[in-house]
């Protein structure tokens, strides 16, 4: 019982280590990408999202989302209702919250 409640009061950053990699890997991917071509990748256009580290129902990658304001979110869905472990392209930082940005 105190294993678990030393680590879920962890920082995100140590219990998260390797998803949070990843999932820098793909924002640096899909900001080079935004920068080359002047927009984002569509959700539904996975030839692109592939080639930037997402891939389609695989649970150990991020979900991809945008929103018409030229925002996104990277979710990794655990399969557990939330919270998620979430970027946020607004913010700039990894959480542990609610998506801001639904999807359609």
């Amino acid at each position: 019982m105190i294993s678990f409640t030393v680590y879920w009061n962890l920082r995100i950053e140590i219990t998260r280590k390797s998803d949070i990699k990843t999932g820098n890997e793909i924002v640096e991917n899909i900001e080079n990408y935004r920068k080359n071509s002047y927009k984002l990748p569509e959700v539904n256009d996975w030839q692109t999202l592939e080639q930037l580290g997402l891939q389609k129902d695989n649970p150990t990658k991020p979900i991809y989302n945008k929103d018409e304001t030229g925002n996104y979110e990277l979710i990794y869905d655990d399969g557990l209702g939330g919270p998620y472990l979430l970027w946020n392209s607004t913010e700039k930082k990894w959480a542990i919250d609610l998506p801001k940005i639904h999807s359609k």
